[in-house]
């Protein structure tokens, strides 16, 4: 499969993913759809049972790095 560099959250551009980062319910729903679709079943079952914790750190390294963070990304 390949990889997808910039694009997050389904694909989208940077700024829209930004503004879905920033509200809670989009970004957990998203980020665990996300990482599904790549293929990372585990990595999408743990944003499931850490929620807020993905969340926080998601928002953070949209900021920094522009895109959503990658546990498990092997």
């Amino acid at each position: 499969m390949a990889s997808r560099k910039s694009a997050d959250y389904l694909g989208l551009p940077y700024i829209v993913s930004l503004i879905l980062a920033i509200i809670p319910f989009t970004s957990w729903i998203l980020g665990i759809i996300t990482r599904f679709m790549e293929g990372k079943i585990v990595a999408g079952i743990l944003r499931i049972f850490f929620v807020p914790v993905c969340w926080i750190v998601d928002l953070v390294c949209m900021i920094v790095n522009k895109s959503i963070w990658r546990c498990l990304n092997s």
